[in-house]
């Protein structure tokens, strides 16, 4: 009998869409994750007239048309399906060996409270498993939040399968557009929520003001100084005092919410500086409500490669030591991609893909929808 493909690939882009992460990776036989092995990865870039329409969106923004969400909803499949496939030629591997693509899509909209809770993502996954010859599971949050859940975050669950450690209290904290936690006591169940903007708030302020995409090294708001009386005015948000669980986006969190709070006059570098502040406290804040006693934390994601960020998390909690994954084996760029490619495995094997006590959800739930190569 032939051997079952045991290679997976992840595919992502996040709240800041800032390109598309894929991971192929090796998994073992059986349920476990132990020796799953990177085998490949890259971020595929956005076409740029493209990017802009989904952030606009992303943001709040109304499609101008059904017209156009559901042009937008197969250009993504293409770009998803594009994205596959490079990663594919990179690493030398025919679509045959691959046994299926988990992709998360573009979240456009994520709407989990209210008379009738929703998450949208977009990326026809028809498209990509027609474009790929791959087996392609896709829509991954919709039977979370069917099922009274937030929908997000669904990455904890395969954080905990690689990093829980027995004789420490850690958590996992994903610094992309939005942070997001994973908590991973010594014992006692696992749990997850969003902390509020990450990077999302930082990008956006930097383009408008530098024309960059985002602040390379931190160096932007490194020129400024933090507003106090503005980080206040931020950090008084109702969001951040909700309890868990709960999660956000961009629709939330976007510059007309930081323009609301400004007094007119203020240096751009300052509220730079300002908003950076705002994610290392937000970030901390969370986790001594939530897990006080936390040795460690592994950040992962895009805030990883800002020094001045991970400086300024590093100082807001004391006594815990703040690195990244990449010291304990997982690249911290495609941390996320790997575990949509985990999820993919999960809903293939039948098992389920959300952890309740995370997303609010009613119990545990095999999520996605399959489209078959």
């Amino acid at each position: 009998m032939a051997r079952m493909p045991h290679l997976f690939l992840g595919l992502i882009s996040g709240t800041s869409a800032d390109g598309i992460d894929a991971a192929l990776v090796e998994f073992p036989d059986g349920p476990s994750t132990a020796g799953l092995r990177l085998v490949a990865a890259r971020t595929h870039p956005w076409e740029a007239a493209l990017r802009e329409r989904l952030v606009a969106i992303g943001q709040g923004g109304e499609p101008r048309s059904l017209n156009e969400l559901g042009r937008l909803d197969v250009q993504v499949g293409e770009a998803f399906a594009a994205a596959a496939r490079a990663l594919l030629e990179q690493a030398g591997i025919a679509p045959a060996q691959v046994a299926a693509i988990g992709s998360h899509g573009q979240t456009i909209r994520h709407r989990p409270h209210g008379e009738a809770p929703f998450t949208l993502q977009i990326g026809d996954g028809a498209v990509i498993a027609e474009r790929t010859g791959i087996t392609t599971v896709c829509d991954f949050r919709r039977r979370d939040v069917a099922a009274g859940g937030q929908g997000a975050p669904l990455v904890p669950a395969f954080h905990a399968a690689l990093l829980h450690a027995p004789d420490e209290d850690r958590a996992v904290l994903n610094l992309g557009g939005i942070g997001n936690y994973t908590l991973l006591p010594r014992a006692g169940a696992v749990r997850g929520f969003d902390t509020g903007p990450a990077n999302a708030l930082l990008d956006a302020w930097c383009q408008r003001h530098t024309g960059a995409a985002y602040d390379a090294g931190g160096a932007f708001a490194a020129s400024g100084t933090v507003d106090q009386a503005l980080l206040a005015r931020l950090r008084a948000e109702p969001w951040f005092a909700l309890p868990p669980p709960k999660s956000t986006g961009r629709e939330h969190f976007h510059l007309e919410w930081v323009q609301a709070r400004l007094r007119g006059g203020e240096a751009p570098a300052d509220v730079q500086a300002t908003l950076l502040e705002l994610s290392a406290a937000t970030a901390a804040d969370a986790l001594r409500a939530h897990q006080p006693g936390t040795a460690r934390v592994l950040v992962c994601g895009g805030g990883v490669r800002n020094p001045l960020l991970m400086a300024r998390l590093a100082a807001r909690l004391p006594g815990v030591v703040v690195e990244s994954t990449a010291v304990h084996g997982l690249d911290p760029d495609y941390v996320e991609a790997m575990a949509f490619a985990w999820l993919a495995r999960q809903t293939l094997a039948g098992l389920p893909g959300n952890l309740p006590a995370v997303t609010g959800a009613r119990g545990p739930r095999v999520l996605g929808v399959v489209h078959p190569a």
